[in-house]
């Protein structure tokens, strides 16, 4: 007595042991996925790289050139009209010394640096520009920063790992001059 439970009764719900294996199809599907996500990776790297670079990231063409700015205030008609907030002469300011680093994942740049005040008065608010080049010099960036410290009559101060801000991965060199600075 057969009740029709042959090849197409409930042998294909129940199983008998002879279904097509899933651990191997579902390994070929991962496989494939694995390859197309690849390839999307490698073709949406290389029209990244082919596309041209907006506005806010070209380089100058033309390098900036810095040069020491001077202020020279008007000579007072009294004692009493000196006031606090009078530009300083440049002419007896200068950096010494500067060093520079990478810091914050290779973003930042740290510098450090001395200034040196050869005036008969100390100086506050000294605001530094920062000029950043490739290793082959051409120019890339500018950053500028003002320092809040009092640098005292006729002496010297380093100011270690000043962050000046973003620079370029591509920057190799740096060039800091003094801008401008307030008598104290």
């Amino acid at each position: 007595m057969n009740a029709g439970f042959g090849r197409t009764g409930l042998g294909s719900f129940a199983g008998n042991g002879e279904g097509p294996p899933r651990l191997q199809t579902t390994s070929v599907w991962l496989k494939r996925g694995l390859l197309w996500l690849l390839a999307a990776l490698v073709v949406g790297g290389a029209v990244w790289l082919l596309m041209p670079p907006s506005e806010g990231n070209v380089a100058q063409t033309e390098p900036t050139n810095l040069a020491l700015a001077s202020i020279d205030p008007a000579p007072p008609t009294s004692a009493s009209d000196t006031s606090a907030g009078e530009a300083a002469g440049l002419d007896r300011l200068k950096i010494s010394s500067q060093t520079w680093r990478r810091g914050g994942l290779g973003s930042k740049a740290l510098v450090t640096f001395t200034v040196r005040n050869d005036n008969d008065y100390a100086v506050k608010d000294v605001e530094i520009v920062c000029a950043f080049t490739r290793r082959d010099g051409s120019h890339l960036t500018d950053r500028s920063r003002v320092l809040a410290d009092i640098v005292g009559t006729k002496s010297r101060k380093t100011f270690a790992r000043v962050p000046v801000g973003f620079v370029n991965v591509n920057a190799d060199q740096v060039m800091c001059s003094l801008v401008t600075a307030r008598r104290a």
